[in-house]
């Protein structure tokens, strides 16, 4: 996984309610393609038209935003299926952030399993942004300091969970996380196979 610190770039304001899964990467894709290959199919009921040429009106296809790592959207991101390609076509289009008023549950976690990092902010706070952003500014989003700045605005604090946080800092997924504490681990299976041996059929340690 990706670690995450600071991300410093373009920030493209997609200001919709209840983008879906569905709409980042339609299922199709999933059943077609494999890791890697989801970037020209992001946002593709978007991103062109029906006879396949972009939308020019579409924010991400015009040029200032083509190279956006942040994305500033509304409420009830990433809504619908549970489908992790939907963060893997985001990352591979160079989404590093997504800022949003609320996410959907499980695309919110499939982000930290990816190193893509969704912060909440009320809709006031993500207009103020949007109105930077569609300006030309860039914006700077610093998880250590779980701060966003941007040129003529206040520097906006979020709040993000200590443990979410240390884990994209440093890169690790649940599984990482879970092999670092394997030390207690062993000495809590050390103890226990000694006070409840019945619950072991085969003890997973000496006694």
């Amino acid at each position: 996984m990706k670690a995450f610190t600071v991300c410093e770039g373009i920030a493209a304001p997609l200001m919709r309610d209840n983008i879906d899964t569905d709409m980042i990467v339609r299922v199709e894709r999933i059943a077609q393609l494999q890791r890697g290959q989801f970037a020209p199919w992001a946002f593709e009921m978007l991103r062109y038209q029906a006879d396949g040429a972009e939308d020019r009106g579409f924010i991400l296809n015009q040029p200032r935003f083509r190279d956006a790592q942040i994305l500033l959207s509304g409420a009830n991101f990433g809504c619908g299926s549970s489908r992790e390609m939907a963060v893997w076509a985001l990352e591979e289009f160079g989404i590093r952030c997504v800022i949003a008023q609320s996410f959907g549950d499980i695309f919110y976690a499939n982000c930290l399993q990816n190193g893509l990092l969704p912060i909440r902010l009320d809709a006031a706070q993500i207009e103020s942004l949007a109105g930077r952003a569609a300006l030309g500014e860039r914006l700077r989003v610093d998880l250590q300091a779980r701060t966003i700045a941007a040129p003529g605005i206040d520097q906006i604090a979020f709040d993000f969970p200590d443990d979410r946080r240390e884990a994209l800092l440093e890169g690790i997924d649940e599984i990482d996380q879970t092999t670092k504490l394997n030390a207690h681990i062993l000495a809590f299976q050390h103890d226990d196979v000694l006070k409840r041996p019945w619950v072991y059929v085969e003890p997973c340690v000496q006694r």
